[in-house]
């Protein structure tokens, strides 16, 4: 009997990209995870909302110079923020009393529309609009307030006993789980094989569905996953569903992200980047990857899973973290074999990307590591021309013949080609491909923009940046591989 024909080599290579949708999703609120929503709250109101995570929120449209107070948490620990005579504070009381915090450059709020408190992580702040977009007023760390328990914000027990309060005259009152002030870290939902994830035969070659890390207002401990749905005609992009996780190492619910959604026969297998709690300024500082297994609908509501550690190698380079999972299993022609791609730090923040295989995910070695480069993430695997490819991004930080473009590479992290051809934004775009049904490939990355100002500071990026390709003259009849 002949041999079976070789599988099809699948998509062409994409030509030059172009910019076809911009989107900057931004909820205090998450719109499927409002819990309070009340247009008449009166003067007062006192109200339980229950939290699964360390991501809350509420905000108030006011009415008239204030005051104004909107408040959040459980004895020990309720934060609050106050607007007052134009003026933003935001107060912790603990059993040690309460403090009030007033930021001597960004605390003037006159002519407030509305008023918001996050809590995100261990930080809480006070955002204000005044018809303009959202600006931070106010932040505290709550790790270091007098009296607070450690690790109370990321206590289930606590968390489920939030309660929400207002006083002041407001129009109305909107509370429940955090949303978002952009999104970074963009990757599509997909199959063990590496395919894109549909959800139902209706939606094949119409949707495609993504994780992001929802930015917080602050630094990464205030971000958390989040999942995606994205309609290819007209590019409309929809907040399905918010992941936090658990750890097997410490107690608590952490907004780990950086993250892969895959669908693996029966139940989903999640890869994330344990950024919920990084401090740079620890000694102990470090980034790891851990893996969930669940057969809960990930496509739909918020969700806690628990994390195993996912073992990647690094051994031949120092490393101080691993990040930014990527998932593939395939037949390299000795039977199943999973690839992950991912990404190491010889230091906060020097990083480059890795391969490692195996026949299991228990099991993974080393296969390849581009060692010459130094601020180069988004580690992703994608087959083209019956091959599979490492796209990467490298950003402005690495040497000169590796900045600012998407390379490609091979399984040994080699260059297998031209950098794609597209744009390449702000921050470190990650290089997000799908093939499309008419032969061309939708990118889809984000860029550094921040949102919030000074208070907010650096990690409330980005905008989400949608490109299309065709695809490029084929390059050969392909190897499968």
């Amino acid at each position: 009997m002949p041999a079976p024909p070789p599988p099809p080599p699948g998509p062409t290579a994409p030509g030059r990209f172009e910019e076809v949708a911009r989107h900057r999703p931004v909820d205090l609120v998450a719109p499927g995870a409002v819990q309070v929503d009340d247009a008449s709250p009166g003067a007062h109101s006192r109200r339980p909302l229950p939290q699964v995570a360390p991501s809350t929120a509420v905000e108030a449209v006011v009415r008239g110079p204030g005051p104004v107070r909107l408040a959040l948490g459980l004895a020990p620990l309720v934060v609050a923020a106050t607007w007052a005579d134009g003026v933003c504070a935001l107060e912790v009381t603990t059993p040690a009393g309460t403090q009030v915090h007033r930021s001597r450059r960004s605390a003037r709020a006159p002519g407030l529309e509305r008023l918001a408190l996050t809590l995100t992580g261990t930080e809480a702040v006070v955002l204000g609009h005044d018809g303009s977009g959202w600006r931070g007023h106010a932040r505290v760390e709550l790790r270091e307030a007098a009296g607070v328990p450690p690790g109370l914000c990321r206590d289930e027990a606590w968390l489920a006993g939030v309660e929400v309060q207002h006083t002041g005259d407001v129009a109305h009152l909107r509370a429940g789980g955090f949303g978002q002030l952009g999104l970074r870290d963009l990757r599509l939902v997909t199959h063990a094989d590496g395919t894109a994830y549909a959800d139902g035969v209706q939606e094949e070659g119409r949707v495609l569905w993504l994780s992001a890390t929802s930015a917080g207002p602050g630094f990464f401990g205030t971000a958390h996953t989040s999942v995606w749905r994205l309609e290819l005609d007209g590019h409309r992009l929809e907040h399905r569903a918010d992941l936090f996780f658990r750890r097997p190492d410490r107690p608590g619910v952490f907004g780990d992200h950086a993250t892969h959604v895959v669908r693996d026969g029966d139940e989903w297998l999640v890869a994330t980047s344990t950024w919920g709690d990084f401090d740079r300024d620890a000694d102990d500082a470090g980034v790891a990857v851990t893996l969930a297994r669940t057969d809960a609908d990930l496509l739909r509501g918020r969700h806690v899973l628990d994390t195993q550690p996912l073992p990647l190698p690094v051994e031949g380079f120092a490393s101080v973290g691993v990040w930014d999972p990527h998932l593939v299993r395939t037949d390299l022609g000795a039977g199943p074999t999973w690839l992950v791609g991912y990404v190491s730090a010889r230091r906060f923040f020097d990083f480059h990307p890795v391969l490692a295989a195996g026949p299991d995910l228990d099991h993974l070695s080393l296969r390849a590591a581009s060692l010459t480069r130094r601020a180069t993430e988004g580690t992703t695997l994608v087959r083209w021309d019956g091959q599979w490819r490492v796209l990467a991004s490298d950003g402005r930080d690495n040497p000169r013949r590796h900045r600012e473009q998407h390379p490609v590479l091979d399984l040994d992290l080699q260059p297998a080609g031209a950098p794609l051809d597209a744009a390449y934004p702000t921050n470190i775009p990650w290089p997000t491909l799908a093939p499309l049904p008419d032969g061309g490939w939708l990118m889809v990355t984000f860029n550094g923009r921040g949102l919030g100002g000074r208070v907010v500071g650096y990690g409330s990026h980005g905008d989400v940046i949608v490109m299309r390709a065709p695809a490029a003259e084929a390059t050969g009849p392909g190897v499968s591989s």
